[in-house]
């Protein structure tokens, strides 16, 4: 397998900074890797590095790049709902550097997978879309999933309640918590960031800011992409829970994710990132095998 190799290319005046792992042999579909959060091309624990690499050596070339303001980009840093332009330039640049290049596959993950639904239907040479987890936060969604998935469990955990029993819980504040979130579960979802309890689980400091519409708009965006979409759930992940919660609730949405060039897979256990070797071993064997197919 060849070795990678550092791209720099023109986005809107500024210089972006990519890493090609190019196939061995001529290939006519890529996968561009949109990052996700704070993160830069090399991903959480290498991820993307080390899954740029995996399909590579199955004969699919990989773009993973930074946005502007991140990593090793110049400019400002932007939100993922602001990357159109970075997406684009990498994409030019993905095919100059492999002049027999004739469609991309966007790979992402997180707000990263929102960010390559949103432009995938503004580009031709998108034939296809990987998101793993995607991103579709809103302040009830939260506090729901939060309720039916974080409390629940918690409530079936043996520790809870010997901690409970033995006074080393605070039951008045975990009350106070959970009244919290059913009160925003029942409220419309606001456009600002969630306040109190939830907010510790919804974001470590870096997590996009929540938008009412989001949800909709994706929607739009997936009912628009003509190609084909792979979605990659993790079973542990609050996110991907989110996500699943939105679209059972939704008649339109069940009607986009049971269309014929839509296929699903959950990673039983899972945490968001897919952290260990085994897991993510199996997102690249599923992404592979999916790109290879068709």
């Amino acid at each position: 397998m060849p070795d990678d190799r550092a791209l720099s290319f023109a986005c809107g005046g500024d210089t972006l900074v990519g890493i090609l792992s190019p196939a061995a042999g001529p290939a006519a579909r890529g996968v561009l890797v949109i990052v996700g959060g704070p993160q830069y091309r090399a991903g959480s624990h290498r991820q993307f590095t080390l899954l740029a690499r995996a399909l590579a050596a199955r004969g699919i070339p990989v773009l993973r790049f930074d946005y502007r303001g991140l990593g090793d980009s110049a400019g400002a840093a932007r939100g993922f709902e602001q990357v159109e332009e970075d997406i684009g330039a990498a994409i030019d640049a993905f095919q100059a550097a492999l002049p027999g290049l004739r469609e991309v596959v966007l790979w992402g993950l997180c707000d990263g997978a929102a960010a390559a639904l949103f432009y995938g239907h503004r580009d031709a040479r998108v034939a296809g879309l990987v998101l793993l987890n995607p991103w579709a936060r809103t302040a009830a969604g939260l506090a729901r999933s939060t309720l039916k998935h974080y409390y629940w469990q918690r409530l079936r955990e043996p520790e809870l309640w010997r901690k409970l029993f033995s006074g080393r819980f605070a039951a008045r504040a975990a009350l106070h918590s959970m009244l919290g979130l059913l009160g925003a579960a029942r409220r419309p979802a606001a456009p600002e960031q969630p306040a109190g309890p939830a907010a510790a689980i919804a974001r470590d400091g870096s997590a996009p800011p929540l938008s009412a519409d989001l949800p909709a708009r994706l929607l739009e965006a997936m009912q628009r992409f003509q190609g084909r979409v792979l979605f990659i759930f993790s079973g542990a992940d609050l996110t991907a829970q989110e996500f699943l919660d939105m679209t059972k609730a939704s008649r339109r949405w069940q009607q986009a994710l049971a269309a014929p060039a839509v296929q699903q897979h959950t990673l039983a256990g899972a945490d968001h990132t897919f952290s260990t070797r085994a897991w993510r071993d199996q997102v690249a064997d599923w992404t592979a095998q999916w790109v290879l197919a068709w």
